[in-house]
């Protein structure tokens, strides 16, 4: 990110009311994909510890960074109630772009697996109070583990990344109708050196293991290929969040298993690595599509639907093109 472009994040930031944690991901970040310009859009995160006061103050502020009908019918209150009981827990308007939520429980759970995804990107950091950079690393090593239970044997390391970025993609409604086709292979391309930094030590990590093994080919990226054996595939189930774990215990079924401290345990029954690679696919499928549809109408219901309508058409006119 440019120093200017930096600089004017960090202004906008002093028009807000005092935030914990704000990140800055999408085109605006990386300009130089493949086939596309600076975005005049910016894509924020922000993340608040009390999000009702904090839209209480920002209504006083910024009054126009809501739609009206919200404004006159229920204040910070219906906003936060949309946000957290019809949405995914995130105030979402593509004509302010910013959000905001309490970001560690789906760091760690995948719970609704939203702002996880798209912190398993790359995405760059303007403050955080929250240490979330800390707590990412688990969202990076589950991701990791995830994709690779979903790649085959031998892969690159483009189709690692690639499959790390789908994950989030997975069952979004979006992508049916409002999203760029080529989404996925623009974003690891034009930020493959950033992908390389986040999941370097990941990699590095899964190969002390021998889960991971990298040989240079013909071109100057390695192959990596992975053990698909099933104490493999188990190593890598170990490694998902609590929540898809216990959603893949109750498909597959568990056992207790004594482990070398001593403690018992409940291990996921997995009859082969497909297997697994199967059973997560569809919980994964199932979360991002219920997130996708409710965090849509929220969206549109925070917008307005002028507002709404207007992001919409833009989006699927983007899409279009991308089929054409």
């Amino acid at each position: 990110m440019e120093n200017h472009d930096k600089a004017q994040l960090l202004s906008f930031l002093k028009t807000l009311p005092p935030v914990e944690f704000c990140c800055v991901y999408g085109s605006f970040l990386h300009p130089n994909n493949p086939g596309s310009a600076k975005s005049t859009m910016v894509d924020c995160i922000l993340g608040v510890s009390n999000p009702r006061q904090w839209h209480s103050e920002n209504l006083t502020l910024n009054n126009d960074h809501y739609s009206s009908w919200m404004v006159l019918l229920g204040g910070a209150r219906l906003i936060t109630d949309v946000a957290d009981e019809l949405g995914v827990g995130v105030h979402f308007n593509p004509f302010v772009s910013w959000n905001d939520k309490d970001l560690v429980q789906d760091i760690l759970n995948w719970e609704r697996f939203y702002l996880s995804g798209r912190l398993q990107k790359p995405v760059h950091v303007l403050l955080d109070n929250l240490d979330i950079a800390n707590v990412n690393s688990v969202n990076l090593r589950a991701a990791m583990s995830a994709a690779l239970l979903l790649l085959p044997s031998k892969f690159t390391e483009e189709e690692l990344y690639a499959k790390i970025c789908s994950l989030s993609y997975m069952g979004d409604l979006r992508m049916l109708f409002a999203e760029d086709r080529n989404k996925v292979k623009k974003i690891v391309q034009g930020q493959f050196e950033l992908f390389r930094l986040m999941y370097k030590p990941f990699i590095e990590e899964y190969e002390t293991k021998e889960l991971l093994r990298r040989c240079l080919s013909g071109n100057t990226r390695p192959i990596i290929s992975q053990d698909g054996g099933l104490l493999a595939a188990r190593s890598l189930v170990s490694s998902l969040p609590p929540m898809v774990r216990s959603q893949m215990g109750m498909k597959l079924g568990e056992k207790k298993v004594l482990c070398d401290s001593g403690r018992v345990i409940q291990e996921i029954v997995i009859g082969s690595k497909d297997e697994a690679a199967k059973c997560m696919q569809t919980i994964l499928r199932r979360k991002v599509m219920v997130s996708s549809a409710r965090q849509a109408l929220s969206g549109l219901l925070a917008a307005g639907g002028i507002n709404g309508m207007r992001y919409l058409g833009a989006k699927m006119s983007k899409a279009w093109k991308s089929w054409r």
